[in-house]
């Protein structure tokens, strides 16, 4: 996956240094970076983000596998009030570096089954950026249409009907016979 064009939050480790043994990290953005995370996923704020990532090697690239937990303020969709959430998710994924013998080929179509383990991804370069990968998946985790527990849509009461066939139903109305 491509990153963002805005990345607010990075903690990149080296291809090179993931060969060499398996690299763990825990990370927390700074209050200025999770308000850019924030705007960058599409919420009203961004109370908390943690995370445990670890990059083991795996063929001739790497292998990452999270955990986060955040706190996440969106607006509600029926009643316009801020709404607090927590949310938590784990991801895996495998990454190879470019130009790997490993990579699937393009030209293969793709075969698609939700139950499967999501193909790797050809990294742009050497490095790996954690931080990237910990948002991307809190992005998708959020719910896009967040609603208050209880809140529910009352639409609007219908108006009189206003199109030409009812003022025609109506005026036909007037002339009938009493």
């Amino acid at each position: 996956m491509a990153r963002p064009p805005l990345n607010p939050w990075r903690d990149t480790v080296r291809l090179s240094e993931v060969a060499r043994g398996a690299v763990q990290r825990r990370l927390s953005p700074d209050p200025s970076q999770l308000a850019a995370i924030a705007r960058t996923i599409g919420v009203d704020r961004l109370d908390k983000l943690e995370a445990t990532v670890s990059a083991s090697p795996w063929m001739d690239g790497a292998e990452v596998r999270g955990r986060f937990e955040a706190e996440v303020v969106q607006t509600c969709g029926v009643t316009l009030e801020p709404l607090e959430q927590s949310v938590s998710g784990d991801f895996l994924l495998r990454l190879l570096p470019p130009g790997s013998p490993n990579l699937p080929a393009n030209d293969e179509e793709p075969e698609i089954d939700p139950e499967a383990e999501d193909p790797p991804e050809a990294l742009e370069d050497e490095e790996i950026d954690l931080a990237h990968y910990v948002v991307e998946h809190l992005a998708l985790e959020i719910d896009p249409f967040p609603r208050k527990p209880g809140a529910v849509f009352e639409p609007p009461p219908m108006e009189d009907e206003t199109s030409p066939f009812a003022i025609l139903r109506r005026l036909k109305q007037d002339d009938a016979p009493e």
